[in-house]
């Protein structure tokens, strides 16, 4: 099963020359690719374009990116509202029965009290019930995608995760107007599959929520 501790020379469709690449880099397990910048990595002999998407694959089934990953191939994923029960073997992030508020209650006192706000915020806008996905992520409302491998799985639809260097908001990149408000929120970075900001405060509070009820209203889509 590939999750963030898997080595990179053991995911399926990553050649043992882009493997030794990576590696030479430093980057040895996938988890460790979290962030890194795909210009860079494009650039390394034995790194194609195919291994990069099936690591970005990996990356975005917990909830992780690189940095401008590389473009789909042709057709695209297909993403939809709603489970379907249907996921590829090797996924091992899921729905779990953890209480949100309690995860968040054990956080550092400043992640917490960020968590709590978010919780709130994202509760409010939504209408949705918060639900632990894997360890760390706080998802709302699912979403099932299709990838063109055929490759598919079930998630969430918005979420955050309020870890220790920087919390994560997913789902809020690709809505329509998701450039617009994105450009109003204030201080924060975007990823592929999510956007990263490092404390709450430094963001525009009511542009945020505008921006998680307009992703939550919208259709979603893939990253």
């Amino acid at each position: 099963m590939s999750d963030l501790s898997t080595s990179i020379d053991a995911v399926p469709g990553v050649g043992g020359p882009a493997a030794r690449a990576l590696a030479e880099q430093g980057l040895a397990t996938v988890g460790d690719l979290v962030g890194a910048d795909w210009t860079q990595l494009a650039q390394l002999h034995g790194v194609g374009p195919a291994a990069g998407r099936r690591l970005q694959q990996i990356l975005e089934e917990h909830g992780e990116s690189l940095t401008d990953p590389p473009a789909p191939r042709s057709g695209g994923t297909t993403v939809t509202r709603g489970s379907t029960g249907r996921s590829a073997k090797d996924i091992t992030t899921h729905a779990t029965t953890v209480d949100p508020a309690e995860y968040v209650a054990g956080l550092s006192a400043r992640r917490s009290h960020e968590g709590q706000q978010l919780l709130e915020l994202f509760g409010e806008a939504t209408g949705e019930r918060a639900v632990m996905w894997g360890p760390s992520m706080i998802g709302y409302g699912e979403s099932h995608y299709v990838y063109a491998s055929g490759r598919e799985g079930d998630t969430f639809h918005l979420g955050f995760s309020p870890r220790t260097a920087d919390i994560a908001l997913y789902g809020l990149s690709s809505a329509p107007r998701s450039e617009e408000l994105l450009d109003r929120l204030g201080k924060h970075r975007r990823g592929a599959a999510c956007v990263w900001i490092r404390k709450l405060e430094d963001v525009d509070r009511d542009v945020l929520r505008e921006l998680v009820e307009h992703a939550w209203a919208s259709d979603p889509t893939a990253c």
